[in-house]
C-alpha cells in the first residue's frame, strides 16, 4: 500500500496553491463545524487571508463545497478505474486494488468523508446531481469486480455489499489516529477484504 497522501483537494502536496489552501481549510472547517456554519470569513482566516481575499478564487462558500465535493468524486472514480486496470483480469487483485485505494484515500481524508456524508445536502441541485452521478460510478466499479467474487448473488446484495464495505472503511473520521497509520491501513484493508468476500 502507498503512504504518499491520495488526497483529492491537491496534486501538489509540498507546494499547494493558494486555491487548494483555501480548500483544504474549508474541509477541516466544514467537518469540524458543518458547512452551514462556516464563513468566507473564517475560511480566510485559517489561510491568511482576509474573508474578501477568497471571492479571488471562489465564487461564494457553496462554490467552494461543490468544488471539494466534486473533485473528490472524480478522483475516486478516476483512481478506481486505474487500479483495476492496473491489477489485471484475476478479481481478487481487482479488489486488493480498490480496498488499498479507498483506505489511503479514507486516511488521507477524513475531514472529506464527514463533509461528503454531513453536507451533500448543502449543494445545488445540479451540483448534486453530479457528485451522486460520478459516485453510482464508482460503485458500480466495486460492484462489477464483487458480482465476479459472488457470481451466485443478486445485483442487490453485491451492491449492498459494496456500499458495506465502503462503510467499514470510510470510518476513519472516528477510527484513525488510534493506531499507527501502517497498522490502521492494514487493519482496515484486511477487515475490508474479509466483508467482501466473506460468504
Amino acid at each position: 500500500m502507498t503512504s504518499q497522501p491520495d488526497s483529492a483537494l491537491h496534486s501538489d502536496v509540498a507546494n499547494p496553491s493558494r486555491r487548494e489552501q483555501i480548500l483544504r481549510a474549508a474541509a477541516q472547517l466544514f467537518a469540524e463545524r458543518g458547512s452551514r456554519a462556516v464563513g468566507v470569513d473564517d475560511v480566510g482566516a485559517a489561510v491568511g487571508v482576509t474573508g474578501p481575499a477568497i471571492y479571488r478564487h471562489f465564487a461564494s462558500k457553496d462554490a467552494m463545497l461543490a468544488e471539494m465535493l466534486l473533485r473528490i468524486s472524480e478522483r475516486l472514480l478516476a483512481g478506481g478505474t486505474e487500479r483495476i486496470a492496473a491489477a489485471g483480469d484475476d478479481p481478487a487483485d481487482q479488489l486488493r486494488a480498490l480496498v488499498d485505494f479507498q483506505v489511503d484515500f479514507a486516511l488521507d481524508n477524513p475531514a472529506l468523508i464527514t463533509v461528503q456524508d454531513r453536507d451533500l445536502g448543502a449543494l445545488s441541485d445540479p451540483d448534486a446531481r453530479r457528485v451522486r452521478q460520478l459516485q453510482r460510478r464508482y460503485v458500480e466499479e466495486w460492484v462489477a469486480v464483487l458480482a465476479r467474487l459472488h457470481p451466485d448473488a443478486s445485483t442487490a446484495a453485491v451492491r449492498a455489499r459494496a456500499h458495506a464495505v465502503f462503510g467499514l472503511i470510510n470510518s476513519t473520521p472516528h477510527s484513525a489516529g488510534r493506531l499507527s497509520r501502517p497498522a490502521t491501513a492494514a487493519l482496515l484493508a484486511e477487515m475490508a477484504i474479509a466483508a467482501a468476500t466473506a460468504r
